[in-house]
């Protein structure tokens, strides 16, 4: 399997010129009332990157692996995303989500595959993980990109994604 950091600078070498063939007058209109526009959901791309940076390194330094919730909405509405300039939206969320690719490539391996007994993945993750199973760092790594790409069908609707070639998240497990 392919190593999370490099699988997501793929994806964001790939999206990143995708995304910005998209018109700012676009990306600035929701599909349908109460679903996000393209620059919204960039947006809590780069709010989720945030977020998850944070978790990433916090995780090497702990024996478990939780982090702290946060309002989507709130936050997404909060920075007005739907009239940030487009192309800068696209060029932070890329560059970003490059930093976070050098992490998770820095990632020693012992700290990605050790098993972590305490963790609020149930709560945090994408693809969720009962709180009673075991998760490692990689599983939460991976997730984040599966998340990434999530978001990225809904603004690309020809994207297609990189981790369903890998036969990843096939199950919930955490491992």
């Amino acid at each position: 399997m392919e190593q999370p950091g490099i699988l997501l600078r793929r994806i964001v070498d790939q999206a990143t010129p995708e995304l910005l063939k998209i018109s700012p007058e676009s990306a600035a209109i929701p599909p349908q009332p109460g679903k996000w526009s393209p620059a919204e959901i960039i947006g809590h791309l780069i709010d989720s990157a945030s977020n998850n940076h944070g978790r990433f390194l916090r995780a090497q330094q702990s024996e478990g692996l939780t982090g702290l919730p946060y309002d989507q909405e709130f936050w997404v509405e909060q920075q007005q995303y739907h009239s940030a300039n487009w192309p800068e939206l696209v060029q932070f969320w890329a560059a970003f989500n490059r930093q976070l690719a050098r992490l998770m490539d820095a990632t020693a391996e012992e700290n990605r595959t050790r098993l972590r007994l305490h963790h609020n993945l149930d709560q945090l993750a994408f693809k969720t993980v009962p709180a009673n199973q075991p998760v490692t760092l990689l599983y939460f790594m991976l997730d984040y990109v599966a998340h990434l790409e999530h978001h990225l069908t809904q603004v690309l609707p020809e994207y297609e994604r990189l981790l369903l070639e890998y036969g990843l998240f096939t199950s919930n497990s955490g491992i």
